[in-house]
């Protein structure tokens, strides 16, 4: 029996077991290098590389952005976000809705987590919504597709992790290449709120007095700095990526306990406690990802995979279409890190084979995946969102098929224009 067909098989079988997906990784590699490639001792040498996979300076980014989230989450940025939200775009019809898409887009900006945003945002937003007449499943729509632009806008675990399945694609380039995505991501969303919003006859939001807008601004103004000096101290080569996340949770630490004293003292053990059980849960991931993607490269997996693919098509329109759709498979019942360290190593030399060059795959295949958040069976957006809305799946699916519509239109973009991922890295010397 083909390593693959083992790997694939033992996969497949605890997951629909209810395994935890990070031990269902981990066996499935064991299994496959004991039964079909090398019987000597699989566990150890899977072990082995699950350790030198973590064995990354660039990973320690990942348990500080956890920790920097943790505390925004908690410490009333989201209300100050959503306040400067309602300002710039308060007043058209359908404000409201306007609002939660530019919140989530500031707050992802700020926090990198998707949860955090539709659990933040969302939580702020529907009571409003629902008061001024909205559609609670409309709401919760519009809270589930925005809540994913966070990880397309820095900073972004994610990207993290791609950079290192990718075998070291520049994380400030990642960072970079996800602006013009997410923005475009944001205004696609508002397009497709203006549209319903119209139809729906939703109204325009109360005018914030000149005199409270000096205010909302300056009470927001902390939280926005934390971009500038995140993505500017990297730009400048002040620090690096890994540094900057240090720097985003004492920031983030000031913000919340010492100026806006959202987050009491008692309370700081529980969010480390939680930041730690986060980032245990990351890691394993990740971990037992390498040692699978170590046990693929054995098994010469990747190559096969391209030569397959290949031989279907070597038209790059229609095997990017393919790619695109597998990954939107991918992305309804796999979550976003197994996923980008799984299927990473598998795509890219196809995708390299084509002339596209790593740094615009990575925005391609995070794009992909955060659709699937949205997306039944393991769409952490969508049941948060549905949860925040006490609403369920089956009534919300098709208020957001709208939605689900623009950001195709905008995948679409994102894999046929690498300008819009490449442009700015390479403006900035990346």
């Amino acid at each position: 029996m083909s390593a693959a067909l083992v790997l694939a098989l033992v996969f497949a079988v605890l997951l629909l077991a209810g395994v935890p997906i990070s031990f269902a990784i981990g066996s499935a590699a064991v299994a496959a290098l004991a039964l079909a490639l090398d019987p000597a001792p699989a566990a150890t040498v899977v072990a082995q590389r699950l350790a030198t996979g973590l064995d990354s300076f660039a990973l320690l980014a990942i348990p500080f952005f956890i920790l920097s989230g943790q505390l925004m989450n908690r410490g009333g940025i989201a209300r100050r976000l959503v306040d400067l939200a309602k300002l710039v775009v308060g007043r058209l019809p359908g404000g409201l809705a306007y609002v939660n898409i530019l919140g989530s887009t500031l707050f992802g900006a700020i926090s990198g987590s998707a949860v955090a945003a539709a659990a933040a945002i969302g939580g702020t937003m529907t009571p409003l919504m629902r008061r001024e007449g909205y559609d609670r499943d409309f709401a919760a729509a519009v809270n589930i597709s925005a809540a994913p632009i966070g990880l397309l806008i820095p900073p972004s675990n994610i990207m993290v992790v791609y950079s290192l399945a990718s075998g070291g694609v520049s994380i400030a380039a990642l960072f970079l290449a996800g602006y013009v995505p997410g923005i475009l991501l944001s205004l696609a969303l508002m397009g497709t709120v203006a549209i319903l919003a119209r139809g729906r006859n939703y109204p325009a939001g109360e005018k914030v007095a000149a005199s409270e807008a000096g205010g909302i601004l300056f009470r927001a103004l902390p939280s926005l700095l934390l971009i500038v000096l995140v993505m500017g101290g990297i730009i400048r080569g002040w620090f690096t990526p890994t540094e900057a996340s240090a720097i985003a949770v004492a920031y983030t630490f000031v913000l919340s306990v010492l100026i806006y004293r959202e987050v009491p003292w008692r309370e700081l053990p529980a969010i480390l406690t939680d930041s730690a059980l986060t980032t245990a849960v990351v890691l394993l991931l990740i971990g037992t990802s390498m040692g699978m993607s170590w046990v693929m490269s054995l098994a010469n997996i990747p190559q096969a995979v391209t030569a397959g693919l290949l031989a279907i098509t070597e038209d790059k329109v229609l095997l990017l279409l393919i790619l695109n759709l597998l990954l939107l498979v991918v992305g309804t019942f796999m979550d976003m890190t197994p996923a980008v360290l799984i299927f990473t190593p598998i795509l890219l030399p196809v995708v390299q084979k084509l002339g596209m060059s790593p740094l615009h795959f990575g925005l391609m295949l995070i794009f992909n995946l955060c659709i699937g958040l949205c997306t039944p069976p393991v769409g952490n957006c969508l049941f948060v969102g549905c949860g925040v809305a006490q609403t369920t799946i089956a009534r919300v699916w098709r208020p957001l098929l709208p939605f689900f519509a623009a950001m195709l239109v905008v995948l679409m973009l994102v894999t046929y224009w690498p300008a819009l991922s490449l442009a700015l890295p390479r403006a900035l010397g990346f």
